[in-house]
């Protein structure tokens, strides 16, 4: 059935409506509503966000809460009173990014000075697309604009996925530049996350975040979903240990030194490394762990376990060959009682039995080597130690690679930060974390533990988290860098 409008005298014949046409007309507003005032109040897409990134070396998205006060960010690039009221406008996600120099830019939506296009700016402010930058001062200013004005291509892969992120969710982004600056002397360890970013989360006592990182900053390989986090949580590391590492490989930590021909070629050279053993030690499970040393001249000592598997012959010649290498350069071997086995016992019990303490002319050891069984028993498992004299068998857990075949890190930064052996740069709120745990996997590999990877794309998945403790003071400043683990003591001597 079909509804018509009576015709009037005079007046030309009226259009047929369609059927219903009172729910015709309750739809049309509905519609057209809305967009009208879209068109007078347009939200913001952060289209702009693609180029802002692009001249960024770090790069962050917040989540607005008029219920908090007005950040001081926000109150340093725009003046006390604009920054209530603009705040008190702001719905959404807003951003600060640090540029290539080192300063920090506020980003907001454009639509908060006005529908209009031309609306007025603050000082040092400039538009962005749908954006608004503002700088912090006259100099960093007239940079971004010369970076702005340079044809750029447009961000793929990796780096696509990440301004999704900060359009949409509370993240960090960064380049190698930043992690360069932000880790210090730590910067080699971390070639593998040069460029990722992640999404943060909140939690009652900390933070908690995952995301994704690339060791090859070109990277377009596409990644499947991120998974979920493996179950299996870490216990807080003890008081005793300041940090320990654990990987599938030796090469995932130490591949840029490695790699680097002005440091593999020293040590090849003076400690008996040729390139099969390098290449077997670069493969081989390990776990390192940085003890506290509350006497001697070291502040720390080094413990790097390798899980060499059943064959050890070939490990015993180079160990032979390095303690050779060592005796050539002054350091004296003081065996272990239990290393005075007879020359016709059995390879296998020998390499099990062999240790070496190494010292220095005025008797200080400076480290060595020693075999342990792991304390659930299985195969031995070769121990170096710097920094300390030989510790205890027994305490050790096997070298198992962590679950997918990446990395995991457990750290007590507040303990490091105190012995002044964590970089300047390092953010606040980890410096006076109480624990902090990362856990990386390359992207694709199998989640199960003792996995091992399916081939390497540059790519990796990390999850992480800290907890603060409020009942603790703030960590100190820093001392020295983090690379100087030696005590500044008068006629100490060299480091290990």
């Amino acid at each position: 059935m079909t509804l018509t409008l009576a015709r009037w005298k005079g007046l030309p014949p009226a259009p047929r409506l369609g059927p219903l046409p009172i729910t015709s007309a309750v739809i049309a507003l509905l519609v057209l509503a809305p967009v009208s005032q879209l068109h007078r109040f347009p939200r913001s897409n952060a289209e702009g966000l693609e180029r802002v990134v692009g001249v960024a070396s770090l790069t962050q998205s917040f989540q607005a809460d008029q219920a908090r006060p007005v950040p001081l960010l926000w109150q340093e690039r725009l003046g006390p009173e604009p920054s209530r009221r603009l705040w008190a406008r702001q719905r959404g996600t807003w951003w600060q990014f640090w540029g290539r120099e080192g300063s920090a830019h506020l980003v907001v939506p454009a639509r908060l000075f006005g529908p209009q296009a031309s609306a007025a700016l603050p000082d040092r402010a400039l538009r962005v697309d749908d954006l608004v930058v503002i700088a912090p001062d006259p100099l960093s200013f007239q940079t971004l604009q010369q970076l702005l004005g340079r044809s750029a291509r447009p961000p793929r892969g990796l780096e696509q996925r990440c301004v999704n992120l900060l359009r949409t969710r509370q993240a960090v982004v960064w380049t190698k530049l930043a992690l360069a600056q932000i880790s210090g002397d730590l910067a080699p360890l971390l070639q593998r996350f040069q460029q990722g970013c992640l999404t943060v989360s909140a939690e009652a006592d900390g933070l908690s975040w995952q995301g994704e990182a690339s060791s090859k900053p070109d990277s377009v390989a596409p990644v499947s979903p991120l998974p979920p986090p493996p179950s299996a949580s870490q216990p807080p590391l003890p008081a005793d240990q300041l940090l320990e590492v654990s990987g599938a490989r030796l090469d995932l930590l130490f591949d840029a030194l490695l790699s680097n021909a002005v440091i593999r070629q020293p040590l090849m050279e003076r400690y008996g490394l040729d390139q099969a053993a390098l290449e077997r030690l670069q493969s081989t499970p390990f776990r390192l762990r940085l003890r506290p040393q509350p006497k001697g001249p070291f502040l720390a000592s080094l413990e790097l376990q390798l899980a060499v598997g059943p064959d050890r012959s070939a490990w015993t010649r180079w160990l032979s060959a390095l303690g050779q290498a060592l005796e050539r350069q002054g350091l004296t071997d003081q065996r272990s009682p239990s290393s005075s086995a007879p020359a016709a016992a059995a390879p296998a019990v020998a390499a099990k039995l062999s240790s070496s303490l190494w010292l220095r002319e005025d008797g200080t050891p400076l480290g060595g080597w020693r075999w342990v069984v792991p304390a659930a028993g299985g195969v031995p498992e070769l121990l170096f130690v710097l920094g300390a004299a030989l510790p205890g068998a027994e305490r050790f857990e096997a070298a198992r690679p962590p679950a997918g075949g990446g990395l995991n890190l457990r750290v007590r930064p507040e303990a490091l930060a105190a012995l002044g052996l964590l970089p300047a740069d390092l953010p606040a709120v980890a410096r006076r974390s109480s624990q902090l745990q990362i856990l990386s996997a390359p992207a694709g590999a199998p989640q199960a533990p003792g996995a091992g990877s399916a081939g390497d794309t540059g790519l990796s998945w990390l999850w992480g988290s800290l907890i603060l403790e409020a009942s603790q003071p703030p960590a100190q400043p820093p001392a020295p860098p983090a690379a100087a683990v030696k005590k500044p003591q008068p006629g100490a001597g060299p480091g290990p």
